[in-house]
């Protein structure tokens, strides 16, 4: 992938390192207090009646597929790039030539501050932004709210320094993320999304910490007090992996309706990144939470109270003349956000630190992967080591109409459920795996399913028809099921078609009516779940073959991850007859 740099890449990351130094004591650029950036911040906003402000973007997603990753062939080698992304890497020398004349004369201002709080790795992270529109102030003030101050935290011995220039006024044909993780420099041209400021100091900070041994995971964390059949109060650390939209953040700031008379409850840490160490501690990384704003105050009553208080910051919510904020008016986009600080939570669910401690302080970790099918995955699924790692590994989740509607149904993947990952994200699930094993008798690993079962789907053309809506879980149920898993009342029975073991009793739900003997005759289950299974047999076998050499073939590895169908016994020695049986087996279904 170098090689469609057109030009020396050391001397590119040079040329880079030297523009951000030369920003230290550049005249044009200007710092402001956190109190300036909020009255700048007000002149572009909506004041809404609870006093917190919202701002229209002309941009409302990240642009993934505008960014790319600048650097040695580690970080180059494993991008399957676009035609549009390889003409940027192609232009890359030019680009930077004109947004270093650039940041000469436009005027900047710089924000500093900390991710984390721990004494051993905190990166530093500055921000210069672009303020020739005026309002693009408020992606500073964004980044107040969701990052903290030096003199709020404890510093890490292990401080690297991570940069982002922020350029929202390029022009929208240019737009464009360059990264270059290894000398922590990210640029982002032509977009004025916050989540590409969020996300970018994430990013080369995960590629940081891989580098010093741990895992950076796109999962929210927090820990469960629950008292079991025995009475006994236990206490366990929790980390919920999920990609967008599939209720990650919900459940993260849920209390699951614990029994707090009993001394139960939830200790809520963070909301979407942390660094996993082997001892199953982990570091937090934001005093802020990034919430999408489709949210309503019977159903996320944290999120809700939270949300509506004035030190927040939203992106693209629909608010009325009278200053009302509709969140779930999708109007101006599916992809509402906004950032309030952490401590707006209720103070009785929110815990006193934004790490997790290390197992031998715990009664044990609960890992929850959560995923949005449709079809005939179960709604909770209790999952083996070997099945766990492989659910890393396949990252799954569905396409929603919300998102391309012309894709509705397809699968999703995306290993570790993060697009951030920088380098080879088989090194991640190894490390994941090796985790899990290490770990086996204190670590828990389970599949929820927030989309359902029983959907029936046709396409024409590009029109999707669905014949029969899938029976989703209410969030109410799905809470009730993780109550159920961390007082440890479920019980379990064995799932032949994956191999897992499967909720037979959920206290408070009625766990029979996702039986999928209620929506499918026992062809269509058959044939959807052989799908579903050359669906992931194919991805892991030709996207992530060295894992599936590293990981020890059991029968239930076999029958969640497909390799059952598609021949486990060949799945290493003969991988290309595999994948050619795949292929011929995804074309009959």
């Amino acid at each position: 992938m170098a090689s469609a740099v057109s030009a020396s890449v050391e001397e590119l990351l040079r040329n880079v390192k030297e523009n951000i130094r030369s920003l230290e004591s550049a005249p044009n650029v200007v710092r402001h207090s956190s109190e300036e950036l909020r009255r700048l911040s007000e002149q572009h906003a909506i004041k809404t009646k609870y006093g917190n402000l919202v701002f229209i973007t002309s941009v409302r997603n990240r642009s993934a597929g505008l960014t790319v990753y600048i650097g040695s062939p580690k970080v180059m080698n494993y991008q399957r790039l676009s035609e549009k992304q390889v003409e940027i890497l192609e232009k890359v020398p030019q680009t930077l030539h004109r947004v270093h004349n650039y940041t000469k004369r436009a005027p900047l201002v710089r924000i500093d501050k900390v991710m984390g709080d721990n004494d051993e790795f905190t990166p530093l992270c500055t921000m210069y932004v672009s303020v020739q529109r005026r309002d693009s102030i408020r992606l500073a003030y964004m980044l107040d709210l969701l990052l903290f101050d030096e003199s709020e935290v404890v510093l890490g011995r292990d401080r690297p320094h991570l940069y982002l220039l922020y350029i929202p006024e390029w022009q929208e044909k240019d737009r464009q993320v360059l990264v270059f993780p290894e000398i922590g420099v990210t640029y982002v041209l032509g977009s004025d999304y916050f989540g590409e400021a969020k996300k970018g100091f994430l990013r080369m900070a995960m590629w940081c910490a891989k580098q010093r041994g741990f895992l950076g995971v796109h999962a929210g964390a927090k820990i469960v007090r629950a008292r079991g059949p025995d009475g006994r109060l236990r206490r366990y650390s929790m980390l919920l992996f999920g990609l967008s939209a599939t209720g990650k953040t919900t459940h993260s700031c849920h209390d699951h309706g614990l029994d707090s008379s009993l001394g139960e409850g939830v200790e809520i840490v963070q909301d979407d990144v942390a660094f996993l160490k082997k001892d199953g501690s982990a570091y937090g990384t934001e005093k802020g939470f990034f919430l999408k704003t489709d949210i309503d105050p019977v159903n996320q009553p944290l999120i809700w109270r939270a949300a509506t208080k004035e030190n927040v910051a939203l992106e693209n919510a629909l608010v009325d003349y009278t200053g009302d904020i509709h969140f779930l008016d999708d109007t101006l986009t599916g992809n509402g956000r906004g950032v309030f600080p952490r401590s707006n939570l209720d103070p009785k669910c929110l815990s006193p630190s934004i790490n997790l401690p290390p197992l031998e302080e715990l009664d044990g970790m609960i890992i929850i992967f959560i995923t949005v099918r449709n079809t005939v995955v179960p709604i909770c699924s209790k999952l083996t080591v070997e099945q766990a790692a492989a659910a890393f590994m396949l990252g799954e989740s569905v396409e929603t109409s919300a998102g391309d509607p012309t894709r509705a149904g397809e699968s999703v993947r995306v290993v570790g459920t993060n697009p951030f990952i920088v380098g080879d994200p088989v090194e991640e699930g190894l490390w994941f795996y090796d985790f899990l094993k290490r770990n086996s008798d204190k670590v828990q690993c389970y599949l929820l399913n927030t989309g359902g079962v029983g959907e029936i789907m046709t396409k024409r053309g590009r029109k999707v028809m669905i014949e029969q809506k899938a029976l989703r879980p209410q969030i109410w149920e799905t809470a009730a099921i993780m109550r159920g898993i961390v007082r440890g009342t479920v019980k379990w029975a064995y799932e032949p078609y994956f191999g897992t073991m499967v909720p037979s009793y959920v206290e408070g739900v009625d766990i029979e009516k996702f039986k999928l003997e209620n929506f499918y005759s026992r062809g269509q289950i058959e044939s959807l779940v052989a799908q579903l299974k050359l669906e992931r047999a194919y991805y892991l076998l030709d996207n992530c073959p060295s894992f599936v050499e590293s990981i020890q073939l059991t029968d239930e590895l076999a029958k969640f991850t497909g390799l059952d169908v598609v021949g486990c016994d060949v799945a290493i020695s003969g991988r290309e007859e595999v994948l050619a049986k795949a292929r011929r087996a995804t074309a009959r279904n």
